[in-house]
Order: C-alpha cells, then structure tokens, then sequence
C-alpha cells in the first residue's frame, strides 16, 4: 500500500513539473507571450530548473532545449524512481525511450486542452482574458486545416478535425510507448 501511494505521488508530482516544462518550451516555440497569469505561474514555477540549464545548454533555431532536455530528464528520472519502487529493472535505454514517448503524449494532451479550450471560450466569452492564450497556441495547428476545411455556415469545424487527429496520434502513440518500453 505505501508502495503504490509513494509512486502516486511520485509520478503526479513528476508530470506536474513536466508538464510546465513543456508549456514553457512550447510557449517560447510558438511565441507566446508570458505577460499573463498562466505565463507567470509557468515562468515561476519552472526558472529553478531551466534558467541554470540554459546556461550550460544553447538554444537551436529559436528553440529551448534546455527546458525540453530538462522535461525529458525529469521524466526519465521519474520512471526509473517509478519502476524501482515497484521492483523492475529496465534498460537504461528502455526508460530514456518511454520518457521520449511520454513527452510527446503530454505535449499532444498540452495541445488538445488549449482547442478544447479555445472552443468552449469561443461559444462562451470570445473576448475573454485566456482567448488569446488558446488561440495563439492552436493557430499554427488550426491554420492549415483552415485552408482545407471552408467553415459551415458560421461554425468552424477545423478544431474538431484538428481533435480528431490528435486522438489518432495519441493511438501511434501507445503503440510507440508499448514497443519502448519493451527494449
């Protein structure tokens, strides 16, 4: 029972930080800005890990890798504290992959909140203050299916194709973490 109450804690208190993580990465590659409440919380709760790693780690075409290497690391760190609390012995390489995976099912989930969102805020308060935020982390998402999918009648259907693929790829995604983790 303590066992299964530690690794609770462990991996919420693991993908709390992750998360943030890759809302800072995420926020800094699709240039959004920081100047609001939920930017703040996410610069607050994350300069601790990545200011330091960003001085030891350059940045690549405007991208953040410090804060990205940092999420994988903190990841990888909580698997392998997971599966020694539970009594496994995986590969080094097994647990760097299935953090690998793991970002990138948090990084689809991240961006399946903001149109979610995004659209309830649009039939609800259009011109409230977290619009934006949503919008300007969906739009580089939403403009190409824009273009392919005309709106019907005054409704948007984009967010709900954009949705739609999103859960396909979180399927690929539990394939690729089931055959990482079996390295």
């Amino acid at each position: 029972m303590f066992v299964q109450i530690a690794v609770f804690l462990i991996d919420n208190a693991v993908a709390f930080f992750v998360i943030l993580l890759l809302l800072r990465f995420h926020f800094q590659w699709l240039r959004v800005g920081f100047r609001n409440p939920f930017g703040e919380f996410i610069l607050a709760t994350t300069s601790w890990i990545a200011l330091p790693a960003r001085r030891v780690i350059p940045g690549l075409a405007g991208l953040d890798l410090a804060t990205l290497l940092c999420a994988w690391l903190l990841q990888a760190l909580g698997l392998w504290i997971h599966t020694a609390l539970v009594g496994t012995e995986p590969s080094a390489l097994a647990v760097a992959g299935v953090a690998l995976v793991e970002l990138l099912r948090f990084s689809v989930y991240i961006l399946i909140f903001a149109v979610f969102a995004l659209v309830i805020l649009s039939w609800v308060n259009p011109q409230a203050p977290g619009a934006p935020l949503f919008g300007a982390l969906t739009r580089p998402f939403l403009r190409p299916l824009r273009r392919l999918i005309p709106p019907v009648g005054r409704v948007d259907l984009s967010p709900m194709v954009l949705m739609l693929i999103l859960w396909v790829l979180l399927f690929l995604i539990d394939g690729l973490a089931r055959a990482a983790g079996q390295l």
